[in-house]
């Protein structure tokens, strides 16, 4: 359960005026041989190359690419966990390090849904960076608890055990979490995976109430389809960027094929539909 704590400093990092809320510069990742936390100063094999770009206040930016292409290690890098091995990652000008206004939901398979913790618990695991280690919530905390599991319909849980849940309840619980830790940033890694349509139907009108509150939100995805319809722009990976913009311009035959490589194929037809092995997870895009 560790792994749903966001990583979280006793102090809040003041945003500076007029910055992105995230930019990467000339990024550069290598991990040290047998490790996939130590990284090198620097060195051939690297997990992510060269990447440079930006992600504006309350934009929806959708992660894809194929598997091994490094989205988990681009989210690590933005909270913090990975240390860059050339290059600097900021978040409204600062480093990862000391922020509270990011929040990390990995992929579900990643998190001990076991550990015996509550809906609430969960939840109020948001406010430890505002309440400060070993203090006791407050009224105002539980309150803005109680808030954040409404705005996800979600209060009928609360007293329930987070591993009793549904998939996509638990993404719900999550972004409560986020909620109330008064993210500005949100990053979720697979969210979608497992869940029905009306579940990510669901899940989508809860992450487009969070842009009237400026909230920025990036998902990593396997959905080419998604990608296309429900975000404002797509960064293509795949240990280095193939394109990053607006869906119709990245989701392109040629920029596909370069990132999907063996596993992309051309179907000629009248709208020459790239077809993504589908053991991957990935689906068709009209191209």
């Amino acid at each position: 359960m560790a792994e749903l704590v966001t990583r979280l400093a006793p102090k809040r990092i003041h945003h500076e005026p007029g910055q992105s809320t995230l930019e990467l510069d000339h990024v550069y990742v290598s991990f040290a041989d047998g490790t996939r936390g130590v990284t090198l100063a620097s060195g051939g094999n690297y997990a992510l190359r060269d990447l440079t770009f930006s992600v504006t206040k309350g934009e929806r930016i959708a992660v894809v690419g194929p598997n091994g292409a490094g989205k988990t290690t681009l989210f690590r890098l933005i909270v913090g966990t990975v240390t860059p091995s050339q290059g600097q990652v900021n978040i409204y000008g600062h480093g990862p390090g000391d922020h509270i206004c990011i929040a990390y939901v990995p992929q579900r398979s990643q998190i001990d849904f076991a550990f015996p913790a509550t809906v609430e618990d969960v939840v109020m695991m948001g406010r430890v960076g505002r309440i400060g280690l070993f203090r006791w919530p407050r009224r105002h905390d539980r309150e803005v608890v109680r808030s954040s599991l409404a705005r996800v319909e979600a209060s009928h849980l609360a007293k329930r055990q987070i591993g009793e849940l549904s998939g996509g309840q638990q993404q719900r619980i999550f972004i409560a979490r986020a909620l109330a830790q008064e993210a500005e940033l949100l990053l979720m890694d697979e969210p979608l995976t497992g869940l029905d349509l009306p579940s990510q139907d669901r899940i989508f009108n809860i992450l487009g109430t969070l842009r009237a509150d400026g909230v920025t939100v990036v998902v990593a995805t396997h959905d080419l389809n998604l990608a296309a319809e429900r975000f404002d722009r797509v960064l293509l990976l795949n240990r280095e960027i193939i394109s990053y913009g607006r869906p119709e311009q990245v989701l392109s035959t040629p920029h596909l094929l370069r990132a999907y490589s063996g596993q992309a194929t051309i179907i000629p037809g009248e709208h020459n539909v790239v077809l993504v092995d589908a053991c991957c997870g990935q689906g068709e895009v009209d191209a």
